[in-house]
């Protein structure tokens, strides 16, 4: 089950990292500016990710449930808020994100840069969101193996046209920096394509009603929106911080915004494991407690756990062996490659933390107590962010230190959630 949700997940991962590759051609100054549009563009996509994981844990209890007739009802009002959401987030960047960088980015160059990329890649949320909410529906019904065909064709599109449009080959007109962008829109319409395609031949569209009935109920969108607003709210604040934590990276000059660019590809790349391993927390917990099972919750926790763990581990090894090899495909030159090593070490032991803690943490949302998540990373935020803070702008320290910010952060979710799970034990939350 998790394999396929880690290729749904990879999507917008795996297009942040292929974007990079190509843009790495056009200078180290032009791979630094990918690194503040890409966590831009992941702080929306993650609210949407927000949103499929709380439909997601509504979905599987239904199924757990036996209530399938209700399962098209909250698929047609999620992709209503949907739809909804991406367009209240296209008009907040074009009128508010030129002021926010216009104050926090140093670089000229990289400040214009960033937002004729922005003004471009936004409009993609409208094919994002509804893709995420597919995989939604086809992970809450245990129909995994199909995202690995939407993922598939989303890379495939998003190579082709990255190599087409950022270079001008294929008889494609050169657009440079901004090519990524267009390209990315592309592959994620294309995705959602499939992915329609793909649930028309799994006969989804009649099997739960997802195209007949009502199209909008009141009553289902005040559940979604209470199961879903505190996750959409605690993914964007999370990597939202994470921005704040790449411009305070500029601060320190190109190179290491550069290196922060590459390691957030490996971070987020490898970490899509995890999350698929949270993804299925999620959904299973969802629906062994839709089925009365609460009491096995914590023993499912520590099987997934184990399995993530040993992922990790794996992962964990191949980055620290071959470091070298991973860096090459950005084509920097050899002092990049010295400064980014010690990174590459640190974020890696950080992947074993996040290996349990993502589980446990998804655990939380799979039991339905999306305010609790909420709770917790916003306290774990305060505390990554008043580190980040200190080591990079106030003690002016490496950024190997900086990214050290990532071990406390996962450390404390951990701890935070399995606290509140123990406290729980079979006391879960009716949905």
């Amino acid at each position: 089950m998790a394999l396929p949700i880690a290729c749904a997940i990879a999507v917008p991962q795996f297009n942040f990292i292929i974007n990079n590759i190509f843009l790495s051609g056009l200078g180290e100054e032009k791979l630094a500016t990918a690194a503040i549009t890409g966590v831009y563009y992941l702080i929306f996509a993650v609210a949407g990710m927000g949103l499929n994981n709380g439909l997601q844990t509504l979905i599987a209890r239904r199924a757990g449930e036996d209530r399938l007739d209700d399962i098209g009802v909250l698929f047609r009002n999620g992709v209503l808020i949907a739809l909804f959401t991406a367009l209240l987030f296209i008009l907040f960047t074009k009128f508010c994100a030129p002021w926010f960088f216009s104050l926090t980015i140093h670089s000229k160059d990289i400040l214009d840069r960033t937002l004729s990329f922005l003004n471009i890649r936004i409009w993609g949320l409208f094919f994002l969101y509804v893709y995420q909410l597919r995989n939604a529906l086809l992970v809450g019904t245990n129909q995994t193996r199909w995202l690995v065909i939407g993922t598939l064709a989303e890379a495939l599109i998003n190579i082709f046209l990255d190599y087409g449009l950022i270079y001008g080959h294929f008889g494609l007109t050169a657009l440079g920096f901004n090519g990524a962008a267009y390209a990315s829109i592309i592959a994620e319409f294309t995705g959602l394509i499939v992915i329609f395609l793909a649930m028309k031949w799994l006969n989804l569209t009649k099997g739960f009603n997802l195209l007949s009935g009502k199209f909008y109920s009141w009553s289902h969108i005040r559940l979604i929106g209470k199961t879903s607003i505190p996750l959409v709210a605690q993914y964007m604040i999370s990597v939202f911080t994470w921005q704040v934590f790449y411009i305070l990276i500029e601060h320190h000059g190109s190179q290491a915004l550069a290196i922060s660019a590459t390691v957030r590809n490996v971070f987020g790349f490898f970490g899509v494991f995890s999350w698929a391993f949270g993804a299925t927390t999620n959904s299973m917990v969802s629906n062994i407690i839709g089925q009365g099972r609460s009491g096995e919750v914590m023993y499912l926790i520590r099987k997934i756990s184990k399995w993530s763990l040993g992922l990790s581990l794996a992962i964990f090894i191949i980055l620290n062996v071959f470091p070298r090899l991973i860096l090459s495909i950005y084509g920097m030159n050899e002092d990049f490659t010295i400064q980014a090593i010690p990174v590459f070490r640190v974020v890696s032991f950080a992947l074993i933390i996040m290996s349990i803690g993502t589980v446990h943490f998804n655990a939380v949302t799979g039991t339905g107590a999306t305010r609790i998540n909420l709770l917790i990373d916003v306290i774990v935020l305060i505390a990554y962010m008043l580190y980040s803070y200190l080591i990079l702008e106030y003690f002016q320290m490496s950024i190997v230190w900086g990214w050290a910010s990532e071990i406390l952060y996962w450390d404390l979710i951990l701890t935070l959630s399995y606290i509140y799970l123990q406290k729980r034990k079979g006391m879960f939350v009716r949905l």
